[in-house]
């Protein structure tokens, strides 16, 4: 049996366009009319879930789709830096961000590190290996993130490394207790600028 799953990154949303940690915001009306546009592009799914974020269960209404929002899938919890730009964190504690960008277990933020994300993400991965027919996500970049560092067996410090833009594609096709990964591919969305 082989298990697919595609992962679609939420649309933009000002915290995306501005470099600032998530705090809820929605996805902005260009975001919305390209996920609008794309819907219909993405293979038909057995199942359907999303991250529990605004910006994704948006998403996913947008191009669509109904599902189930899954805790597993939760972005990364970056404490008490949430709403702040990385500017602004930087300028205010530097060694700390120096910190948190190079060791995927630390978390000066008083949230979750790289690493237990990572974690939390493999374990879902390893219970949906077992679902049969594709299922759709509708996740956070650092979902995707952690997908493709787990799914390649990387170490969780090239995390940082792996750029994730607003509505792409990254694809998982899974058997014999390993993964294959298509990732980056854009949605079919025309130009609603």
């Amino acid at each position: 049996m082989t298990s697919r799953v595609t992962f679609v990154s939420p649309a933009t949303s000002p915290s995306l366009r501005q470099a600032r940690f998530y705090d809820g915001d929605s996805i902005d009306d260009i975001g919305a009319a390209r996920a609008r546009a794309a819907a219909g592009s993405l293979p038909v799914p057995a199942r359907v879930v999303t991250s529990p974020s605004v910006r994704c269960q948006q998403t996913a209404a947008a191009l669509g789709l109904g599902g189930s929002e899954s805790p597993e899938l939760s972005g990364l919890d970056v404490g008490r830096w949430g709403g702040r730009t990385l500017d602004t964190v930087t300028a205010a504690e530097p060694e700390a961000v120096a910190r948190w960008l190079t060791d995927p277990c630390s978390a000066p933020h008083g949230g979750e590190s790289v690493q237990a994300l990572c974690a939390r993400v493999a374990r879902w991965m390893e219970e949906t290996r077992a679902f049969e027919g594709r299922t759709l996500a509708v996740v956070e970049p650092e979902v995707v993130r952690a997908v493709v560092t787990e799914a390649l067996g990387m170490p969780a410090a090239v995390f940082w490394r792996l750029d994730v833009p607003p509505l792409t594609v990254t694809e998982l096709s899974g058997r014999a207790g390993r993964w294959n990964l298509r990732l980056g591919r854009p949605l079919a969305v025309p130009d609603v600028d």
